[in-house]
């Protein structure tokens, strides 16, 4: 089952038990995809690795919108974020641990052989082909980094 055939069919289960914040970020994320797919250039349904992106994102506007509420003392707005939020979160491909990027990072590390700060960009270059949706990218980029000035 595709992801958006997911979304339709747990929208319907959000209308039935009339769960409007649910309904609401999966009537969201339905749109991304919508979007996505009518967007020029695009002949047929999206890929799974675009669909994961478009999750990655809508997280992180979800993450980033809530930090901004709470810091401007509006309780009830990123309460709603993270609602939203915690529904992408579900469609989202399990996240890896800190221990688990580290030892990625590591491998690809040794597979480019890098030296030192210099060599960050080929790093980032393929641990963000490899580990697209199981990881943020500033965090992938937090972690090359203080590797490679150890």
């Amino acid at each position: 089952m595709s992801l958006k055939q997911q979304i339709d069919a747990d929208i319907k289960q959000a209308m039935l038990a009339k769960n409007k914040e649910e309904l609401e970020a999966l009537r969201s994320i339905k749109s991304m995809i919508l979007l996505a797919e009518t967007e020029k250039g695009v002949s047929a349904d999206i890929t799974s690795e675009a669909e994961s992106k478009l999750l990655m994102k809508a997280a992180k506007q979800r993450k980033e919108s809530a930090e901004i509420f709470q810091k401007e003392n509006r309780a009830e707005l990123a309460q709603k974020e993270l609602t939203q939020l915690e529904v992408i979160n579900r469609y989202l491909p399990k996240q890896l641990t800190e221990e688990e990027l580290t030892v990625e990072v590591k491998k690809i590390i040794e597979q480019v052989g890098a030296k030192g700060p210099q060599d960050m960009g080929k790093v980032m270059g393929i641990a963000t082909k490899q580990l697209a949706g199981k990881a943020d990218g500033k965090v992938i980029s937090e972690l090359v980094k203080k590797i490679l000035t150890a």
